[in-house]
């Protein structure tokens, strides 16, 4: 099996300044790719800014003898997501990849959940991905190429007390590569999604003595995997962390169809919760349009 490589491939990575975001920076550009490496060199609650830790990555980037150049704009918002794209166009001619990986906590309970702290999470994680991404997807699709990388989190997929924000933001994410995933398949533009355990300087606190297992390093091979020429995949959820690969899905139950010409009542729905629930014979929909074919075939099967 020969190695993955990115020669001539231009890389856009989000929150490279620190964290996962570093080492996929630092491993994208070991295989040859050209990287901007973006970071506005905030807080972890999203406040502040500076240029030191994106220049450091950089500088890593460049000592070894890689291509990379800093990015200080933020992504929360259209100005600095189109800052960020023009950067890669600007000293390198394209985007090829995006890796959207910048993102800030703002943790309270639901009841003392703040209006600024939802309005902060979402701009920055999913706002923050829409803004860098519909530059950089327009891009490649005039290219005829392209790799999309979200970061999801299990606190949206499965739930995470003290997260409601954050929990909404990063499912919102999955929302989002679903649809790209399906505008981008005749550009040969592939998006798929991780839901990263890492130790980070936003989750080190939260992760108790399981965080020595979490080094982020063992993140960054499902991502230069998925971002590579090599990678077919796309509309796919991948949970990563300590080691350990696994697919994400949301399946569709065969379910229970009522008799034809009968609008059920609730009670109807609750003697038949067993079936409705059953998950064996599930499938995977591609698409909205696999779900409709799923409740097509069933009116049909009832005749």
């Amino acid at each position: 099996m020969s190695e993955i490589r990115y020669d001539g491939r231009v890389a856009v990575i989000t929150g490279a300044g620190g964290g996962l975001g570093k080492t996929y920076a630092l491993d994208l550009a070991r295989r040859g790719a050209k990287v901007v490496v973006n970071d506005l060199g905030g807080s972890a609650d999203g406040s502040g800014g500076g240029s030191s830790m994106a220049d450091q990555t950089v500088k890593e980037i460049t000592e070894a003898g890689g291509e990379a150049v800093a990015n200080y704009d933020s992504v929360s918002t259209p100005e600095g997501g189109e800052g960020i794209i023009q950067t890669a166009l600007d000293n390198f001619g394209k985007v090829d990849v995006v890796i959207n990986n910048a993102g800030i906590l703002r943790d309270k309970t639901f009841v003392k959940l703040e209006p600024e702290h939802l309005e902060a999470v979402i701009d920055v994680h999913l706002k923050g991905a829409f803004f860098v991404s519909q530059p950089a997807f327009r891009n490649m699709k005039e290219n005829g190429y392209g790799r999309f990388i979200f970061t999801a989190s299990g606190a949206g997929i499965f739930g995470n007390f003290g997260q409601t924000n954050y929990g909404a933001a990063k499912m919102g994410l999955v929302g989002l590569m679903n649809v790209l995933a399906v505008e981008g398949a005749k550009y040969n533009i592939k998006c798929n999604t991780i839901a990263p355990i890492a130790k980070t300087r936003l989750t080190e606190g939260l992760l108790g003595p399981m965080a020595e297992h979490l080094d982020p390093n063992y993140v960054t091979p499902l991502v230069t995997f998925l971002a590579s020429e090599q990678c077919d995949l796309t509309h796919e959820v991948f949970d990563v962390g300590g080691g350990r690969y696994a697919r994400i899905f949301v399946g569709l139950a065969k379910g229970w169809t009522a008799a034809k010409d009968v609008v059920p009542a609730a009670e109807d729905i609750q003697k038949n919760l067993g079936q409705i629930r059953e998950q064996e014979g599930y499938t995977v929909p591609d698409s909205i349009a696999g779900e409709m074919q799923a409740t097509m075939e069933a009116l049909k099967a009832r005749g």
